[in-house]
C-alpha cells in the first residue's frame, strides 16, 4: 500500500522517504514537495527502502542497553544479597546469638570501610552521573515532542526512590516467548573449503568466516551476506574467531599456532594489528574477558597449555597453565570474570580462579569425568553445563556452598544422531534469552533455562553430517552455520511463535 503526504498543499503526493535528523522540526515522512523544508539536512534523509534497516540498527542498540541494564541489576542484586543480613542487624539481639554468628557479623562489618573506599565512593559518583544523564534524555525528549504531560525525572526524587523502595531480591523475569530458527534458503552461500569458525559482530553488520586458511569478511544486511574482503595472513586453517565488542577489532587463532588481532583502518579495510606467538601447537579455543584486555587461549596435544595474554603496551603472555595433558577443547569465564573452566581430552575439567592478591590464575579444582567432551559453558557464577563426547545427555554442575567445589547435580537429555562429533563449535549461553546453544553429533540443540531452573530443548536442528560449525548472534536473531553435507554457509533467523 502506498503512503501519501497529508500536507495541505502537497497534492496527496506519494511519500518517498523519512528524515532522521534528531533536531528536525518538520514532518518526518516526506514527499518531493517536502524536500525544500529539509534543505538544512539533506544528508539526513533516507529512502523508505532503507528505513527498515535503520530502525533495526536502533532496536539493536536498545536491546544492548536493556541487556547491559539487566546484567548491572543482576550484579547489584548479588551485592545486596551480601549486605542484606548485615543491614538487618538489631543490636539488642546480639546477646541471643552464638559466638560464631557474632564473629561472622563483626567480620562482615569490619570490611565496610574497605568496601567504601574501593566501591561505594565510585558507585555514588556513578549514580549521580547516571541520574543526570537520564534527566538530560527526558528533557531533550520533551523539547523534541513538545509533550507537556511528559514528567521530567527529578534526580533527587530518583535517589529517594532508590533508597526508600523495598529491596527486591527476585531474579529478573525475562520475556521467554517460544521461537524457531528458520533457514533463509535463498541467502545460503556455497563454501567448498572447510569453514571451522564463524563470528558475528555486536550489531549484526559484519560476519567473518575461517574458510580454510583464509578469513572471508562479509557485510550482513537483512539476512544476506556480501563478501567485502579476503584476509590471507594465516598459513594454515583458521580454527577460532572472536569479535571484540568495545572496539573495532577481532581475533583469530589458527592451526599454524598463531593468534592475530585484526583492526579496521580508515578505509574500512581489515589489517592485522598484532601477531601473538607462544603456543607450540594449534590454537583450539580462544575467549576474551569482558574488559577485552585479556585473551585466554588453549592449544592441542603437543602443547596442551592455557595461556593468558594481557594488553600491556601490546599483548604479552603473562601466564601459562599446563595442568592438562591432552587437547584443550573449550574455555568459559563466569559472570564475575574471576573463574575459568576448561575441558580436555584428558577427561578432566579444570576450575581456575583469579587471585586479586597475587594477580595470577590458580587451579582450584580438577573434576574427573568418565567421558571427555568438547563443550562447556558457564550459565552463571554458580552453575555450568558440560557436553560429554557424543552422548545423548548433557551434565549440569553447580557449586557446593559448603566447600565451594563444583559437583554434578543434573543430567539433561539432548540429541546427537551420530556416532561421531567434531569440536570447534563452542557452547554459547545468551543470558537475556536464557538460551543455550549446544552442538552435539549431527544436531544443534537450542535449550532454554526456565524460571524454575529446568533446562528444556526448544528446538533441535538436524544436519546430515557431524561436521557443523557456527555461531548465534549476540542478540539471538541469527544463527549462521557451515556443515560438511551442504558445503554452504547457511543463515537462520529467529522467529517468535
Amino acid at each position: 500500500m502506498q503512503m501519501r503526504c497529508n500536507q495541505a498543499d502537497h497534492l496527496n503526493q506519494q511519500l518517498i522517504g523519512v528524515c532522521i535528523d534528531s533536531k528536525c522540526q518538520q514532518q518526518r515522512p516526506y514527499c518531493n514537495f517536502c524536500l525544500a523544508s529539509h534543505g538544512q539536512h539533506l544528508k539526513k534523509l533516507t529512502s523508505l527502502e532503507l528505513i527498515d534497516d535503520w530502525i533495526r540498527k536502533r532496536v539493536l542498540i536498545i536491546q544492548n542497553v536493556l541487556q547491559k541494564t539487566c546484567e548491572c541489576k543482576l550484579a547489584l542484586d548479588s551485592l545486596l544479597n551480601k549486605f542484606i543480613n548485615l543491614y538487618n542487624i538489631i543490636l539488642v539481639q546480639l546477646p541471643k546469638l552464638g559466638l560464631s554468628q557474632i564473629d561472622n557479623i563483626i567480620k562482615g562489618l569490619s570490611l565496610i570501610d574497605l568496601w567504601e573506599k574501593t566501591l561505594f565512593n565510585q558507585f555514588q559518583q556513578s549514580i549521580e552521573q547516571i541520574i543526570q544523564k537520564v534527566k538530560e534524555i527526558f528533557e531533550n525528549q520533551k523539547k523534541q515532542t513538545n509533550a507537556d504531560n511528559l514528567q521530567i525525572l527529578n534526580p533527587f526524587n530518583i535517589k529517594e526512590q532508590i533508597f526508600e523502595q523495598k529491596i527486591n531480591l527476585n531474579p529478573i523475569k525475562y520475556n521467554l516467548k517460544p521461537f524457531t530458527f528458520e533457514l533463509i534458503n535463498q541467502n545460503s552461500i556455497q563454501q567448498k573449503e572447510y569453514c571451522y569458525a564463524i563470528e558475528i559482530n555486536k550489531d549484526n553488520s559484519i560476519v567473518v568466516a575461517g574458510c580454510g586458511k583464509q578469513i572471508k569478511v562479509f557485510d550482513l544486511k537483512q539476512g544476506k551476506l556480501n563478501q567485502s574482503q579476503l584476509l590471507s595472513d594465516h598459513q594454515q586453517n583458521v580454527l577460532t574467531l572472536n569479535f571484540m565488542k568495545k572496539s573495532n577489532h577481532f581475533v583469530s587463532g589458527s592451526y599454524d599456532k598463531l593468534i592475530i588481532i585484526w583492526q579496521m583502518n580508515q578505509n574500512n579495510q581489515w589489517t592485522y594489528q598484532h601477531k601473538l606467538y607462544g603456543h607450540s601447537d594449534s590454537i583450539s579455543t580462544l575467549i576474551l574477558n569482558n574488559n577485552e584486555n585479556v585473551i585466554i587461549s588453549g592449544s592441542y596435544n603437543n602443547d596442551s597449555s592455557i595461556k593468558f595474554w594481557n594488553k600491556q603496551n601490546g599483548w604479552l603472555c603473562q601466564q601459562t597453565i599446563k595442568d592438562h595433558t591432552h587437547n584443550v577443547y573449550s574455555l568459559s569465564l563466569n559472570e564475575k570474570q574471576d573463574k575459568l573452566i576448561c575441558c580436555s581430552q584428558d577427561q578432566q575439567i579444570l576450575v581456575i580462579e583469579y587471585s586479586q592478591n597475587d594477580q595470577i590464575w590458580n587451579v582450584i579444582q580438577k573434576i574427573k569425568v568418565e567421558q571427555y567432551g568438547y563443550r562447556l559453558s558457564f550459565i552463571n557464577d554458580n552453575q555450568f553445563t558440560f557436553q560429554p563426547y557424543n552422548k545423548e545427555y548433557m551434565h549440569v554442575y553447580e557449586i557446593n556452598s559448603n566447600n565451594q567445589q563444583f559437583v554434578k547435580t543434573n543430567q539433561i537429555t539432548v540429541k546427537s544422531g551420530s556416532n561421531s562429533c567434531a569440536n570447534l563449535f563452542p557452547q554459547q549461553y545468551l543470558k537475556f534469552k536464557c538460551l543455550l546453544v549446544n552442538k552435539n553429533g549431527q544436531n544443534i540443540n537450542l535449550i532454554r533455562k526456565k524460571e524454575n531452573g529446568d533446562f528444556v530443548t526448544e528446538q533441535t536442528i538436524q544436519f546430515d553430517h557431524h561436521y557443523i560449525f557456527g555461531q548465534l548472534s549476540d542478540d539471538g536473531e541469527y544463527l549462521i552455520t557451515w556443515d560438511q553435507k551442504s558445503k554452504e554457509i547457511q543463515i537462520r533467523k529467529c522467529k517468535e511463535l
